[in-house]
């Protein structure tokens, strides 16, 4: 059994991770229209990916016996200029996300929450990847700069990304 402060503090993130999701379909959708394809698939898959999260938390307040609530989502920007811009923005989200992460994961500490801690150690390791992921890119396209045919090379590495559904993450909803 969780406290209601904690289901509280992780009903919030659940529509975090819901508003994650908001923002990169949008930059899936700018990328397309900057004609990168591959970029466009990446964000695409980071959706998929967030939706995932999303539907983690909502299945594990539930398990709890939490009745969650749906938060109205802020827009989101569907303009950028370029690339970088997009993966810029995309890193400073994650270390917004990690920041909330490790805060639900201290508060499940002080509160000797042991299955939400277990719980949130998954999305401790998937932050460091995530961040790990878009420094990396962002590397790779501050080395080619605004060379045409060096953010081409990226954008088709970026395309080579498929979803990859986390085992145990799609749980059959179930209405009784």
């Amino acid at each position: 059994m969780i406290s209601p402060k904690m289901a509280d503090s992780l009903n919030k993130h659940m529509n975090l991770e819901l508003f994650s999701a908001h923002l990169y379909l949008p930059m899936s959708s700018c990328a397309n229209e900057l004609g990168l394809k591959g970029a466009a698939t990446w964000f695409l898959v980071q959706y998929q990916e967030e939706m995932i999260h999303f539907m983690k938390f909502y299945r594990y307040l539930v398990d709890q016996g939490i009745n969650v609530t749906i938060t109205a989502s802020k827009a989101v920007p569907n303009k950028y200029k370029t690339l970088l811009e997009m993966f810029e923005k995309t890193l400073v989200h994650e270390q917004l996300i990690t920041t909330c992460i490790n805060e639900l994961t201290e508060q499940a500490v002080k509160e000797k929450d042991h299955a939400s801690q277990i719980f949130l150690q998954w999305f401790v390791t998937e932050q460091i990847e995530e961040e790990n992921n878009d420094r990396d890119i962002i590397a790779k396209l501050k080395l080619v700069g605004s060379n045409g045919h060096g953010v081409l090379m990226v954008d088709n590495e970026l395309g080579q990304r498929v979803f990859v559904a986390v085992p145990g993450a799609t749980v059959p909803i179930q209405v009784m």
